[in-house]
């Protein structure tokens, strides 16, 4: 697959909204567990990788944080965002059924907003980045 029709898009103004308020929750939730914002460290997210039984936690924890944090800023400006949202889809269906799904739906730990996140990016995943991207200007 050549890399001007993974970056095609014909998605509107709603795909582009969608693409920007997820990419900016995704940074939002990413940096930290690089230890880039608040009081969380690096270390924390590695030993909280581990504490899932995920193996090689040092990597997962790699992954997870520049998905989040590094594809989150990517999908705010449109760049490769469907290699960034399969990543992200993936990643929230692991914290799905790894950590939220024994909380139930809703309440304290609920799957509902990684659920939403993962089908979010499913949904750029299919549909491309929409207007305004980088994704829709080089694939022309």
């Amino acid at each position: 697959m050549n890399l001007k029709k993974l970056m095609h898009t014909d998605a509107g103004w709603g795909v582009t909204a969608l693409r920007i308020v997820t990419g900016i929750v995704f940074i939002g939730h990413g940096a930290p567990k690089f230890g880039w914002m608040g009081e969380r460290t690096f270390d924390g997210t590695v030993e909280f990788i581990a504490s899932l039984g995920i193996p090689a936690p040092m990597v997962g924890a790699f992954l997870v944080s520049t998905f989040e944090a590094v594809g989150g800023a990517f999908l705010v400006i449109g760049l490769l965002t469907r290699f960034w949202s399969a990543g992200l889809a993936f990643a929230m269906l692991v914290a799905t059924v790894l950590v939220h799904l024994p909380n139930g739906m809703f309440g304290d730990g609920g799957y509902q907003w990684s659920l939403l996140l993962m089908v979010a990016s499913l949904a750029l995943l299919t549909e491309g980045a929409g207007k305004a991207s980088l994704d829709q200007a080089l694939s022309r």
